[in-house]
């Protein structure tokens, strides 16, 4: 029978360890295959050589990252790495490459496993934040956009997995790589440095006349990051009597304007110490066991300082571009309230494995695989208010602002007369804004003054939500080599995983301990002024307000005892899943065509369970909170067939087709159960009201019953291998999605927690008690289908194929174009419909260069809003571009160093800004971001 041809390329690369014994990257077609000789390419043609002999190899749709050499990926998370494969997209985050989109579809709905196992993040739902993972730890990764049935971590979108060495199959090395990182951007806030750095060892060997391996890997890592950010808080329509005489605007032409903004100096750190190790022992011939263990501490701390600020509702728009107004100068005064804000990430994960692989006899190989692993995230994001003093505190000078629109958003200018915001002697530690309304329970006691209220109480907030999750698997393998007709190798087993996940939802209130006096900012916590040149002449005092909270300088009241709202967001969800699969490996002759595939099946049980509160105002103790548990489930069976068949054409051209159904697991906050029966305060025309949605009461939940999102899903693809390092591709999915969650707004009765005299607003100076109960209940259904279709182009091509004076060069290039939607209108998040990579390199020698560019179209993704809610937003997508050069004294000829090589690199070349903007208007700038280039100069050394 005809076969696959692999290169000696693909034999290489399964001796050498590049791929995880737990991963499913490299199948094996039962043919024993004898390496002779083992030549082995380095650098970066090398790396693609690998990659592309594991694409050739798989029964299944992938791409792959193979690392150049332990230690020397060419970015500083394995996020970046991934982002440059074809039909994946990278979002940036606070300017890191963090988050991931598979085929139109952010990391929420895409499978992550490391060496094969589910692997937990630190992400507020179930998506990997990819930026935790340093590439110098990674041997490999392969993204399965096609799932197989032995796949049991899977995604709508694709299942991603990461590997690490495997010492006994792997050559002995010890590797040392020293990286110094600069920010192109200089700090804006004296108390962050703009220079960080990496510092990785790795080492691998074999002992006991190679029957026991070790492999072990240290990375620290702290990387600094700068951001400029304008944020604009909507735009309004204007009225047309503030026009100035000479702009002209069509009669039926609404104009919008902003008339409040927030804009901020971000300065942050992440620092990220992480261990990996690997220990393999094969006490016999037919039997390895391997243990697995993984630990990272992940810190990330930031502050963001500038200025919150309404604007006026007394203004004169003195210019318009299409609908927007550019040029707008307000004439009432207001008082900036400077915020001194900071965030504190601290994240840890741990992870245990232990696998067992007996060669039971010729035929038959069984497998036993367990693990556990944790995490737990603390995240500390607290906003710190000052100003001119403290509201309702006499006559304040007020701050009058005009300001010009751009593409880069607003640029402000003063008003004779405005304050100084930099002025430590004018600027005190009050909350100049009248925002303490939620603390009036307190009224009667702490906050009772003949001048002040509860109102002028508010000089801060705090949001801190600790994260804790665990996962616990076991797996059970069988694979064998039979004769049944086509079918040459049969995998059966079964799969048992356990997770929870709780989220405890803390925020506090906070008041400077001087209440109500306006006092100064204490000495020991001044760092200076922070500079907001970008929005114009503005800088503001810079303190360190983490340093506060942390010392216990505030006053803390826990919002959960007055905001109904915020224990109906904490939850523990718990799942169990049992997982059996079978899959039958085949070939075929279909005339001179050879047929390669798989036919299998998984049936998967889930029971899973969620608890919470139901939180409301307690009538016995109007003003404080009332809880009541909750709880809820579902136990279901889905299953999950896939057929995959690849034709060889010839020895170099496939062509591959696949046909399943995939799922993607509920996020986990759409499966809460509790809710906070909430009365806005602030709602308008309650006296008129006789519409639930314009009324005043609300309620938000998840739904504990949710299935899973489900697609069917078929690839087809092209392949032309015209080289070791060269190949042409063509691929064409489409996934109909026959379950997808949607918003639900059903109307609830609320009269039984009307409390008599505490339910009221106040309109035209009056208290109106509220005449309709009937309110809208907010949750998450099933219901919803739809699409995804994409079409996918990638070539790596040695320009040696040109000309043999272009020997050295090469380009790797791709272009995605994806569609799709959802029944009710909605974006898929995370599609672009457009994306691009790019990169050319040249080696000779020791001598190498890169250069690497990755574009996206705008895409549906999530923001954090108020109290850390996270809230849809439009990105308008983003144009990336780094470079590499590196020189291997070794390569070179330099016997003396050989194993040293020293690289520059350079990352966010051209300072791509982040834009999202309002109403599909890319003119209706809502927050615009710079964050400034990254440079590493690195020594990397290999022995």
């Amino acid at each position: 029978m005809k076969q696959f041809k692999p290169s000696l390329l693909t034999l290489a690369l399964a001796t050498s360890g590049l791929i995880s014994a737990n991963s499913y990257a490299a199948e094996n077609d039962g043919a024993e295959n004898e390496v002779a000789e083992v030549i082995q390419v380095r650098g970066i043609r090398g790396s693609l050589m690998r990659a592309q002999a594991v694409k050739m190899d798989s029964t299944s749709v992938v791409e792959v990252i193979s690392a150049e050499d332990i230690g020397k990926l060419p970015d500083s998370s394995i996020a970046e790495s991934l982002a440059r494969l074809p039909g994946l997209a990278g979002e940036r985050r606070n300017g890191r490459t963090s988050g991931l989109s598979v085929r139109g579809f952010k990391e929420d709905y895409v499978g992550t496993t490391l060496n094969g196992r589910e692997v937990l993040g630190i992400g507020d739902n179930r998506g990997v934040e990819y930026d935790l993972y340093p590439s110098e730890i990674m041997s490999g990764v392969t993204v399965y956009k096609s799932p197989n049935a032995t796949l049991t971590t899977q995604g709508v979108g694709g299942t991603v997995d990461l590997q690490t060495a495997r010492p006994l199959t792997s050559e002995a090395y010890m590797a040392v790589n020293l990286n110094y990182e600069m920010n192109g951007k200089k700090s804006a806030n004296s108390d962050f440095d703009d220079k960080g750095h990496r510092l990785a060892l790795s080492f691998s060997d074999k002992f006991a006349d190679d029957t026991v391996g070790l492999a072990l890997s240290i990375a620290s890592t702290s990387s600094p990051s700068q951001e400029e950010q304008f944020r604009a808080w909507g735009y309004n329509d204007a009225d047309p009597a503030n026009f100035a005489d000479d702009v002209n605007v069509a009669e039926d032409s609404t104009v919008k304007f902003f008339n409040g903004q927030d804009s901020y100096v971000r300065s942050a750190v992440l620092e990220r110490d992480t261990f990996a190790g690997v220990l393999q022992w094969a006490p016999t011939e037919d039997l390895t066991i391997s243990v697995d263990a993984l630990y990272i501490d992940f810190l990330e701390e930031e502050v963001k300082r500038g200025a919150e600020e309404l604007l006026g509702n007394d203004y004169v728009i003195n210019a318009i571009e299409g609908n927007v107004a550019t040029d707008v100068t307000f004439n009432d005064g207001f008082h900036s309230v400077i915020r001194n804000d900071a965030r504190v990430k601290e994240a840890k994960l741990k992870a245990l494995a232990t696998n067992f692989d007996y060669q039971l006899n010729a035929d038959w190989n069984l497998k036993l695989d367990l693990a556990r692993s944790e995490t737990d995230k603390t995240l500390t994001d607290i906003e710190s208010y000052s100003g001119v003093g403290r509201s309702g505190a006499g006559d304040k000078p007020k701050t009058i602002r005009s300001y010009q629109l751009t593409s880069t958003g607003a640029t402000f200018s003063d008003q004779p007369g405005s304050p100084d915001l930099g002025d430590f002697d004018l600027i005190k530690l009050a909350g100049p804004q009248g925002w303490g309304g939620s603390l009036a329970p307190y009224a009667d006691t702490a906050f009772a003054d003949d001048t002040y209220t509860y109102f002028d109480g508010q000089d801060g907030f705090v949001n801190e939500p600790v994260f804790d999750e665990e996962l616990t698997t076991l797996r059970l393998d069988a694979i064998g080599y039979i004769e049944w007709g086509i079918f040459n190798q049969v995998s059966f087993g079964a799969h048992y995983s356990d997770r929870s996940k709780t989220k405890d939802n803390g925020g506090y209130f906070l008041t400077a301990p001087n209440w109500p006096t306006a006092a100064a900012i204490p000495d020991e916590y001044r760092v200076g002024t922070a500079n907001l040149d970008f929005i114009g002449d503005v800088s503001v005092v810079a303190y360190d307000s983490i340093g506060m909270y942390q010392d216990g300088f505030y006053t803390k009241y826990d919002a959960a005892e007055t905001e109904p709202d915020r224990e109906g967001d904490s939850y523990t969800i718990d799942e169990t899943l049992i997982t059996l699969f079978t899959k039958l490996d085949l070939e075929a002759e279909v005339g001179d065509i050879y047929v390669k595939g798989n036919l299998g099946v998984q049936v998967v049980n889930t029971d899973q369970s969620s608890s919470g509160r139901t939180s409301f105002i307690d009538p016995a103790n109007p003003g404080f909170v009332k809880l009541e548990d909750v709880s809820d489930g579902a136990e279901y069976t889905k299953v999950l067939p896939s057929l995959t068949l690849n034709f060889e054409l010839t020895d170099d051209q496939i062509v591959r087709t696949a046909i399943s159904k995939t799922l993607s697991r509920p996020r986990m906050d759409d499966l809460r159960p509790g809710s906070g029966k909430k009365f806005k305060f602030n709602a308008d025309n309650v006296k008129e009201t006789t519409n639930a949605k314009n009324g005043p009461w609300e309620s938000k939940t998840g739904n504990p019953t949710l299935r899973p999102i489900e697609a069917n899903q078929f690839d087809l693809a092209y392949d032309w291998y015209f080289a070791d390092d060269g190949f042409l591709s063509a691929a064409f999915f489409f996934k109909d999605i026959t379950n997808w969650h949607k918003n639900v707004e059903v109307v609830e009765d609320f009269s039984e927690f009307y409390i008599e005299d505490y339910h009221f607003v106040i309109e035209d100076g009056e208290q109106v008690k509220p005449t309709l109960f009937d309110g809208i209940s907010s949750t998450r259904a099933d219901g919803l289908t739809g699409y995804v279709r994409g079409y996918e182009l990638q070539a790596t091509v040695p320009m040696s194929l040109v000309s043999d004076t272009l020997d050295g060069f090469g380009i790797v290039a791709s272009a995605a174009f994806t569609q799709g939607g959802l029944s009710d209108g909605s974006a898929i998040p995370g599609l672009s419909e457009e994306s691009y990579q790019l990169t050319a390199y040249y080696e000779v020698g020791g001598f190498e260069f890169r250069v690497s560019g990755r574009k996206r179209s705008d895409f549906t993704t999530e923001t954090y809003g108020g109290s850390l809610a996270l809230t849809p937003t439009e990105d308008a997508g983003s144009e990336l571009w780094d470079a590499q050069i590196s020189y291997d004294f070794g390569k070179a000829g330099i016997e003396s160093l050989e194993g040293l090589s020293i690289s520059l690199q350079g990352q966010n070349l051209t300072d791509e800004d982040t834009v999202q903007f309002a109403n599909g208007d890319p003119r209706q700038i809502t927050q615009y971001q710079s964050f400034g280039a990254n440079y590493l100069l690195g020594l990397n050394y290999k022995f």
